[in-house]
């Protein structure tokens, strides 16, 4: 099973691009298109924490 979080650098680069293309991949190839659909349209709740935590450790100091 892969993990829950995704490790993105704080420069965003291509290789976390390619990160995330192969994790959604590995999450969908085994689901019907029902399921890639609601998969796809269904909103991340945690979104918004994950953008704060990548600001913060990319720069303490700077205000968002």
């Amino acid at each position: 099973m892969m993990a829950n979080t995704l490790e993105i650098s704080p420069n965003f680069t291509v290789e976390d691009i390619h990160k995330i293309r192969e994790r959604n991949h590995e999450v969908t190839k085994h689901m019907t298109t029902e399921e890639k659909l609601l998969y796809y349209n269904t909103p991340r709740t945690d979104a918004k924490e994950q953008i704060e935590r990548l600001r913060a450790r990319h720069c303490k100091d700077c205000k968002y």
